[in-house]
């Protein structure tokens, strides 16, 4: 088996790399890496309803559609990723993928006195309280699973990262399921720093046996991050057709709003209310029309015009949250 002790931070590159170790190369892999601050979504997640766009915004952190399924994720430096490919064994379904690719991890576990499980179909729980989420895809006779082990993740940031209101939009897309959870190294027997941690995995698995990426390889997987997974396109724009509508009251009078969404992108806008105004509304709804529906560029757009005249009292920062201010769910 071939053993990829990853140190590369950069999500865009990282997930670029399961997709080409899963298709484009032969024989079984695993492999162990990070990534810097980031939030990783399903594939077939909406992206705005996952995230706290305001937080996303001011801390500057990446939003990475990767090619399997499942719920959104918060990525730091203190959270390990594992991934295994492997030969698709026939009959075998996710359940028994799952619990194939885990066993290792919940073997290693023990070792250090952890007592893990596999719980439902996906999750491995320590006490009940989820420290790792993990997530297949298959391509022709390959499968990967890639999983999380949070070690000593920020779970202020996790929250805050993720704490989206799905309930507002309408939509296909699939909701992230919250649960509770908990970091790997609040229940070591005697205290690990998290490099050590990963040491211990690998050398696990692995048989301390490592192979680093070929230059080929190296720019075969940047060529497919700068071509897909750094793209708006792939990361926003598939995004599943979804509505959205929220209100805010201001001193001159109650704004609601209502978007059709596309693969990102915002087909309509209407923006109804009792407020003042002294320009038409008309003109600030065609003006959002064909915006990504992402902060950074809602913000721009409304900041180019005078959008007090078209809601009294309205500002770039209060409209931008109108459109994407979530609330996290109630559990």
């Amino acid at each position: 088996m071939r053993c990829i002790a990853d140190k590369g931070l950069d999500p865009h590159f990282n997930l670029a790399a399961e997709e080409f170790l899963l298709t484009r190369c032969t024989g079984p892999v695993f492999r162990l890496w990070r990534n810097s601050p980031s939030i990783i979504i399903g594939k077939n997640q909406n992206a705005a309803a996952e995230i706290n766009a305001k937080f996303v915004h001011e801390h500057n952190i990446p939003v990475v559609r990767r090619l399997t399924g499942g719920g959104a994720v918060f990525h730091d430096l203190g959270n390990i990723n594992f991934t295994f490919v492997d030969a698709k064994v026939p009959g075998e379904d996710t359940s028994a993928m799952f619990a194939r690719f885990t066993a290792p991890i919940i073997q290693a576990l023990k070792k250090l006195g952890i007592d893990a499980s596999l719980q439902g179909r996906n999750d491995l729980l320590i006490d009940g309280r989820k420290f790792s989420g993990n997530a297949i895809c298959v391509h022709k006779e390959r499968v990967l699973q890639h999983g999380t082990l949070m070690f000593s993740a920020s779970i202020s940031d996790l929250s805050g990262a993720l704490n989206a209101r799905p309930e507002k939009f309408i939509g296909k897309s699939v909701q992230s399921n919250r649960s509770r959870v908990t970091n790997i190294s609040e229940h070591l027997p005697e205290p690990m720093d998290i490099e050590r941690f990963m040491d211990f995995i690998f050398s696990e698995i692995s048989d301390g046996t490592a192979s680093d990426f070929t230059e080929d390889e190296v720019a075969a997987i940047t060529a497919l991050r700068d071509e897909k997974y750094a793209t708006q396109g792939w990361n926003w724009g598939t995004s599943p057709k979804y509505t959205y509508s929220n209100s805010v009251k201001l001193p001159s009078g109650l704004v609601e709003i209502f978007l059709n969404v596309e693969k990102g992108i915002i087909r309509e806008c209407r923006i109804c209310g009792d407020y003042f105004f002294t320009a038409p509304i008309s003109e600030l709804e065609e003006l959002l029309v064909g915006t990504l529906n992402r902060y950074d560029d809602i913000f721009a757009a409304v900041s180019t015009v005078d959008i007090d005249s078209y809601i009294s009292g309205m500002t770039p920062e209060i409209f931008t949250d109108l459109i994407q201010t979530s609330s996290h769910p109630q559990d």
